[in-house]
């Protein structure tokens, strides 16, 4: 069973950065994809980015394209999402999520396993 714990969020100003980060137990992350996902109140849950379990391959939404940015170091247990300047609108749950490819170029569009999520709030 993997579990995801993500930490890292909180109040910031417009402008401002956080770097959010995933830790998973239960398995080693080398053949999942990681996916960072926000949901705000009222929403729809979105994808913001995601990242092939080679780390080779890289998506992100076009509302944080040049502001985001995902990483995971080899052989580590941990995916990251650098966020910076930062806009009222990306207030919101931010929720880690990971699915076992056996292809790890690829990246998936659904995943299995989910964190709990860290709330996120960017003042103007």
């Amino acid at each position: 069973q993997v579990q995801l714990v993500e930490s890292g969020g909180g109040l910031v100003q417009a402008g401002d950065s956080l770097r959010l980060s995933c830790v998973a137990s239960g398995t080693t992350l080398y053949n999942y994809a990681m996916g960072w996902f926000r949901q705000a109140p009222g929403k729809e849950r979105e994808l913001v980015g995601a990242i092939s379990g080679s780390g080779q391959s890289t998506y992100y939404a076009d509302s944080v394209k040049g502001r985001f940015t995902i990483s995971r170091p080899n052989a580590a247990n941990t995916a990251y999402l650098q966020m910076d300047s930062l806009k009222p609108e990306d207030t919101a749950v931010y929720y880690c999520a990971a699915k076992f490819m056996r292809h790890r170029e690829f990246i998936p569009r659904e995943y299995d396993y989910w964190g709990q999520g860290t709330q996120v709030t960017v003042s103007s």
